[in-house]
């Protein structure tokens, strides 16, 4: 599976699931038939991630090609994203803690012999190997991989899970704070206190087709114990009432200006910024690093052929930048970079993240009864 780094690409990749396997999303979803079939699922994640396309547009797409009902678990699975942004922002403190973790646990494991053999695809388990060299040759996994990836991690080669999260987060283009660390905690049992995912050899076996055979894995483990809980932080969403006339900085998460809800306010310049590895905590990839420079570039090209004035700077350049205004990052190290450096900037939130996040309390389950409301309102 190849994702290239435009608009048009993305497009192209959502109408021809549309028109061709939205139909069976819902019997074959589960499956794993390797990176050369990945017809079963949209591979939309690493567009929606980065703001090239956007949840409405995937939506409603398909509410033109079937009904709600017949769209539901589809539509579900595309606001998953949304539902995990919605938690973190109204508990940053989850983000912030997991890097001072993965901080203090680097060092111990740098050297860890079951740690480098994960990483390197070179445990005694066939499948895990596979995967990683599939990780890092095409900077995705099947969401069902992801969850017997993370179990197996945590649970069979007793890693810690914060190096897997950071693992991820090095390597996969649809990789985010939000979906990334709160799905690794999900398996570790800790997201929610005492539920965890154990994968299991017959569910690996039928949902890859058979593709593998003869490994064992611990499938009685307990859940991890975390004696961390986390309250909501009150926040506010609003968006400023006098933003026109400024200059606007884009940041990775919302790289399709013309399809956001600000495209029709005037704006002194555009920057879209650009945050490579100087400023991370986590050190991307080399492809991933170049995947979302070429993004950045798509967006700077189609809005040039808009006459719209934009420049690409590097995100420490944002000091420089006068009487600005940004599409809000969403936690996660561009956020990071801001508060630290206590650059004080109005953020302009989507409208869809305005009504999505306020029912992000609770868990998923809850937020599915809202699914129906958000979709009338934004499609």
């Amino acid at each position: 599976m190849m994702f290239e780094a435009s608009r048009a690409k993305a497009l192209n990749q959502l109408n021809n699931f549309i028109d061709n396997n939205l139909v069976e999303y819902s019997k074959l979803r589960n499956f794993d038939f390797g990176p050369e079939k990945r017809s079963n699922t949209s591979c939309l994640s690493p567009y929606i991630t980065h703001g090239i396309i956007n949840e409405q547009e995937v939506i409603y797409k398909a509410l033109n090609k079937f009904s709600f009902s017949k769209n539901e678990k589809f539509i579900q699975e595309v606001l998953w994203r949304t539902y995990w942004k919605g938690w973190l922002e109204l508990r940053p403190n989850v983000w912030t803690d997991y890097l001072t973790e993965l901080n203090q646990i680097k060092s111990e494991f740098q050297n860890n012999k079951d740690y480098l053999s994960a990483i390197n695809g070179k445990t005694n388990i066939d499948c895990f190997n596979e995967w990683v060299k599939e990780l890092k040759e095409n900077n995705y996994l099947h969401n069902h991989t992801r969850m017997w990836f993370a179990s197996i991690w945590i649970f069979t080669l007793e890693l810690p899970w914060q190096l897997g999260a950071e693992f991820f987060m090095q390597h996969l283009y649809d990789g985010d704070a939000a979906s990334n660390t709160l799905g690794w905690r999900w398996v570790a049992g800790i997201q929610t206190q005492g539920k965890h995912y154990l994968a299991s050899e017959w569910n690996i076996r039928k949902f890859t087709n058979n593709r593998f055979q003869n490994f064992k894995l611990n499938e009685n483990a307990p859940p991890k114990v975390s004696e961390k809980s986390y309250q909501i932080v009150k926040q506010n969403f609003t968006n400023p009432q006098n933003f026109e006339e400024k200059n606007l900085l884009i940041f990775e998460n919302n790289l399709s200006f013309e399809i956001t809800d600000f495209k029709d306010k005037n704006f002194k310049k555009i920057y879209l910024v650009s945050n490579k590895n100087d400023y991370r905590s986590i050190k991307l990839s080399e492809k991933l690093v170049k995947f979302k420079s070429l993004l950045i570039e798509d967006q700077e090209q189609r809005l040039k052929d808009q006459s719209i004035d934009c420049q690409i700077i590097n995100i420490g350049e944002i000091k420089n930048i006068e009487n600005c205004c940004g599409l809000y990052p969403t936690v996660g190290e561009n956020l990071d970079f801001l508060n630290s450096n206590n650059l004080k900037i109005d953020f302009l939130y989507r409208n869809l993240d305005q009504l999505a996040w306020q029912y992000c309390n609770k868990g998923f389950f809850n937020f599915k009864n809202y699914i129906p409301k958000i979709v009338q309102k934004f499609i």
